[in-house]
């Protein structure tokens, strides 16, 4: 079982980051419903949580608040960039840390995070745009997994 003690504090650091640092990215991907797309990453850790116990290396992430300094980035796009590579780089790190499975665990809570807020607020007619739709493939593909 892996957990925080197995990682350095900057590396456990990266790790903890990587699901809020993709929602953020589905939140600026697309104008509109800022507070209910942020609200769906602090209520997608409340339901993890519900499943303590199927997890260590999760339990150990969502029992610490999901936290993103916003003000690190001057854009959206900065945001982005930079995103993706935190995400790469968690996944780097859990690789060689972590078992197949709790690194596949981590890359689906990655992506249930984006999706949560994907669909926190409607987009028009579509209940996720074209631009969340491709902000999650853009994460997906940087996790090495597919899209949901």
């Amino acid at each position: 079982m892996t957990g925080k003690a197995d990682f350095t504090e900057s590396e456990w650091q990266i790790v903890l980051e990587g699901p809020p640092t993709a929602g953020m990215i589905v939140v600026t991907a697309q104008r509109g419903g800022t507070f209910r797309e942020t609200i769906a990453i602090a209520k997608t850790y409340v339901e993890a949580r519900k499943h303590h116990g199927e997890s260590e290396l999760l339990d150990e992430i969502v029992s610490a608040k999901p936290e993103i300094d916003r003000t690190r980035y001057h854009s959206a796009d900065e945001l982005k960039e930079h995103g993706l590579g935190h995400l790469r780089d968690a996944v780097e790190l859990l690789e060689r840390t972590a078992t197949p499975e709790e690194l596949d665990d981590y890359k689906r809570f990655v992506l249930n995070v984006a999706d949560k807020v994907a669909n926190a607020h409607r987009e028009g007619e579509e209940s996720v745009s074209a631009d969340e739709r491709a902000a999650i493939e853009a994460i997906a593909a940087n996790l090495g997994t597919a899209a949901p």
